[in-house]
């Protein structure tokens, strides 16, 4: 059996919650429980070995920031900055999630099932045999994909707490984006993608790699994967590894 352990974060300050968390997996606990997390900043951060997190309640932000390796699996909402540069492993948010989502994130992967906020993605990035992905089954606010390096999102747009009328993502969606590519289930009007870039048909690769994810999604959230995939999916690619080229001085 695995050496589990559970901490009660109830009035913990997030300093001493995460010193609690580092003693923890220095002992060799590889599931570690946390009860009543109320905000606390930082949890899961840069930690590089196969520990599987559950957490009850609501993480504060920048939660698995530089993490390598680690499960952590969110029973409830997530602030902003979830995945701050990561490397590696895979986040299950069963709720929704903040800004900044996977902000410069180069591997690994986030499930969420409802909806994200805002720039998320951005400046996401492959990183040597590394391609992250994020999954949300919700809608997106403004500059989804903003300065995207690499990698892929897969956004949904079936679970959420938004009006039905609201549209799937907002404005400028992968404004700036020079890598990677965007999946959006649904319909989204030409108007609100960035610069110069347009939708591309989905080929069968496309459809063989958001099914893989979807089905992965699906199962973590207790959806159904078929109806999912009954859905119309548009692909957004950048139309050049460098879109702004053009504006600098000596640039061919």
């Amino acid at each position: 059996m695995g050496n589990r352990i559970t901490l009660d974060a109830d009035g913990v300050y997030y300093r001493q919650l995460n010193e609690k968390i580092r003693d923890a997996v220095r002992g060799g606990a590889d599931e570690i429980e946390l009860l009543n997390v109320r905000g606390q900043r930082y949890i899961g951060n840069a930690i590089d070995k196969p520990v599987r997190f559950t957490i009850h309640g609501v993480p504060g932000q920048d939660m698995a920031a530089f993490m390598r390796g680690a499960f952590i699996r969110v029973e409830g909402n997530a602030q902003d900055g979830v995945a701050n540069t990561m490397d590696d492993g895979e986040i299950q948010i069963n709720g929704m999630a903040g800004d900044v989502l996977g902000y410069g994130m180069r591997g690994g992967r986030v499930l969420v099932k409802q909806d994200v906020g805002y720039r998320v993605g951005i400046h996401m990035k492959a990183y040597m045999d590394k391609s992250p992905v994020i999954v949300a089954g919700g809608k997106a606010g403004d500059f989804l994909g903003e300065y995207m390096a690499g990698g892929a999102i897969i956004l949904l747009g079936m679970d959420s707490t938004m009006p039905e009328a609201a549209p799937i993502t907002g404005r400028s969606l992968g404004t700036g984006m020079h890598g990677g590519v965007i999946y959006i289930r649904g319909d989204v009007p030409e108007y609100q993608l960035g610069p110069g870039l347009s939708f591309h048909p989905l080929e069968d690769e496309d459809i063989a790699f958001i099914r893989k994810h979807v089905e992965d999604w699906a199962k973590a959230f207790g959806k159904d994967a078929e109806e999912v995939m009954e859905g119309a999916f548009r692909k957004v690619k950048p139309f050049s590894k460098r879109p702004y080229g053009n504006m600098y001085v000596g640039t061919n």
